[in-house]
């Protein structure tokens, strides 16, 4: 993989502004696998400004010619999957097979729903004596993260062309590379000059002045909910439109009529998946008293067959942090029945898939996101504790229900205060809603209601 030297701005590679550079490791040998510029706020401008530029023109573009251009991305994208895949695998550390099937494959989906639904959404509607128009809001400068980074920049880049809009993006500093395919990708599918731009940088430096920047009209963020508070200061102060995608604690219940072993073995597939570095990860499972002992059991074998199987997490402080948590879950009373903070392996950022039994709803691990591969099993004597238990912490992104019968758990799931539940183990859907409730986050993203973040309503009245 060769990294580019340059940042990607109103249809060319550019040098940048200063001569400083991040270097990209990969976390599973520690290497350095390549170079990116570190963007500067001059950078930003510049980048804004082609944005800026581009806006009228791209907004005024019918939204078949949009269409075009966003099945052209999606089909260029396509054919870079295996080096897509590969480069995913060399800065995030992700086994090559979930490179393939989930980072490569899932954002080549989600472009192609953004390539119909830009040929098919009601850009307008008669309301009585009213046109109702949804017209682009204008710049969006978009803030993606480490661990889905070619899914998340898709996630808010495809929407925001299929409205209209013209993009900056400043994506995370540890996996850069994938971004600068995406650019590739985009400058392949003809999309016209300025309509999006790539500047990578550090986020206390490139992501906040794209955040404060004036010519930018919605910023879209997904990371932590620290970042997220201060993203929305910063808009707050401007009023200008955020959409933040933010941390998580999400809640696996287990109803005593679920299928026992089935529930507890997807669930701590979940949690292992992508080195447990998934917002909506289901990191507390929640029992009834009376399977608990047997479900803890279960769990504690099941994540021991993923010690060979997973990746490294990103990042030697990431690794630090995640090690952090254990011990504390050790120290707070927690019983370690899987894993623990023994290095599996002499050199990467390696962390042993690890269990938690006897854990209580108070306990740092049971509500702080920990971001790594932990689960945490608690106890709970009946349905009304378990849902008190669910929705006892800040975050409400995602979470799970099994139970015998599907009424069961739908009903239990319309009480839980999260954005999105999985019944029985229901499959990810690209095209429905995702975002969450309290602290996860503000707006959604994916499908019809991911495209309606990047739009605004007028209404002319006859």
């Amino acid at each position: 993989m060769k990294a580019h030297d340059g940042l990607y701005i109103d249809g060319a590679w550019r040098p940048a502004d200063g001569r400083d550079v991040i270097e990209v490791v990969n976390p599973a040998d520690e290497q350095v696998i390549g170079r990116v510029p570190a963007g500067t706020a001059a950078d930003v401008d510049t980048a804004v400004r082609a944005a800026r530029a581009a806006l009228p023109g791209w907004a005024a573009t019918p939204p078949a010619e949009r269409a075009a251009r966003l099945a052209a991305l999606r089909d260029a994208l396509a054919a870079r999957k295996d080096e897509i895949a590969e480069t995913v695998t060399a800065e995030l550390g992700s086994p090559p097979k979930f490179s393939q099937s989930v980072h490569a494959g899932a954002p080549i989906a989600v472009a192609g729903t953004y390539a119909e639904l830009a040929a098919t959404y009601a850009f307008e509607e008669k309301v009585g004596n009213s046109t109702v128009y949804l017209e682009p809001i204008g710049v969006v400068g978009a803030i993606t993260p480490w661990n889905y980074p070619l899914h998340q920049i898709v996630a808010k880049v495809a929407p925001a062309l299929a409205a209209g809009c013209t993009v900056v993006l400043k994506p995370a500093e540890n996996t850069p590379l994938v971004a600068q395919l995406f650019a590739e990708a985009v400058d392949a599918a003809g999309v016209p000059a300025g309509v999006f731009n790539l500047v990578t940088g550090l986020g206390p430096v490139a992501g906040q002045a794209l955040a404060e920047h004036p010519g930018v009209d919605l910023v879209s963020f997904t990371g932590s909910t620290a970042v997220g508070r201060r993203i929305g200061a910063v808009a707050g102060a401007a009023i200008k439109k955020v959409a933040l995608e933010l941390g998580g604690k999400s809640a696996n219940v287990i109803l005593p009529s679920a299928d026992l072993a089935t529930a507890v073995n997807v669930g701590v597939a979940n949690v292992m998946s992508n080195s447990g570095q998934t917002c909506s990860a289901w990191t507390r499972m929640l029992v009834h008293r009376d399977q608990y002992d047997e479900a803890v059991e279960l769990a504690a074998a099941a994540a021991t067959k993923y010690g060979e199987r997973i990746g490294p997490v990103v990042s030697a402080q990431q690794q630090e942090r995640v090690l952090g948590y254990i011990e504390r879950g050790v120290a707070e009373g927690a019983r370690l029945v899987a894993g623990g903070t023994e290095a599996p392996r002499e050199r990467g950022y390696f962390v042993s898939p690890t269990v938690f039994a006897d854990v209580t709803p108070d306990m740092a691990i049971a509500q702080e996101e920990i971001f790594g591969p932990v689960l945490s099993v608690l106890r709970y004597e009946d349905e009304e504790d378990a849902l008190r238990i669910a929705n006892g912490t800040v975050y409400g992104l995602a979470g799970a229900v099994w139970a015998g019968d599907e009424a069961e758990a739908v009903a239990f799931a319309r009480r839980m205060d999260t954005g999105q539940v999985d019944i029985n183990g229901g499959r990810f859907n690209v095209s429905a809603p995702f975002g969450g409730y309290k602290q996860s986050g503000v707006g959604r993203e994916l499908g019809t209601h991911g495209l309606a973040e990047y739009l605004q309503t007028k209404s002319l009245q006859f």
